[in-house]
């Protein structure tokens, strides 16, 4: 399958075409939503989709954002003791596959995690090396895998999914006793680094105040500058 044109990635640093770096949209170094026990969970900038009521989508592009090397960031991520999984969202993570396989392992070279990964590509489409060759190592190292592109007009407001049509691949037996179809939605409201995000699997109801929290900030900042 080949990618549209308009969507094709153009990142510039050869480090992260090779997998030797991360192209991150944002990281949350602490949390307990996007899976079971205390997690952190990284973005990746760019996706080739373009679904409808994405909540990121902001992370869509395919540009330039945050570099840092697979091995420093599992250390930063692992120096917290009580981290015991990663969850990999975005963006599209298989796009960075390479980096995001060699961060799996640098961790568990730390200590033994869980690590949970979105992707809009199904599993079937990524078992065929697609969209990069390096799918297959960072499937290694999965443990749960959820994929399938978001659809608004599915969102049933349950489970560690956006939509009902995505599904729940257990790749291993780690968190074989996780019924991630039926989990309790939850997500967060943090403050990182002086930035507002939304961490989780939002209602879609809090997902539309939260978004016109932000908007009407967003207005009253533009005004307070214009005064």
């Amino acid at each position: 399958m080949k990618l549209p044109r308009s969507r094709q990635i153009h990142y510039h640093d050869p480090a992260i075409q090779a997998g030797e770096a991360l192209n991150l949209a944002a990281v949350c170094p602490r949390t307990r939503v996007l899976g079971p026990g205390w997690r952190a969970v990284v973005w990746v900038q760019g996706c080739p989709f373009q679904c409808v009521g994405c909540v990121s989508p902001e992370w869509l592009d395919f540009k330039q954002a945050f570099s840092m090397h697979p091995e420093q960031l599992a250390e930063n991520l692992l120096a917290d003791p009580q981290i015991r999984g990663l969850t990999f969202s975005g963006g599209e993570p298989m796009q960075q596959a390479s980096g995001l396989a060699r961060l799996a392992k640098s961790a568990r070279a730390i200590r033994e995690i869980d690590i949970i990964s979105f992707s809009g590509y199904k599993l079937e489409t990524l078992k065929k090396g697609i969209p990069v060759r390096s799918v297959f190592s960072l499937l290694d190292q999965l443990d749960v895998l959820i994929d399938g592109q978001y659809i608004q007009t599915l969102n049933d407001n349950r489970g560690m999914r956006g939509s009902s049509n995505q599904r729940v691949h257990k790749l291993t037996h780690r968190l074989a006793d996780v019924d991630f179809n039926s989990l309790p939605r939850s997500s967060e409201i943090q403050i990182l680094d002086g930035q507002v995000m939304l961490v989780g699997v939002p209602e879609e109801r809090l997902l539309q105040a939260f978004y016109r929290a932000m908007w009407q900030m967003e207005d009253l900042q533009t005004q307070l500058v214009r005064r």
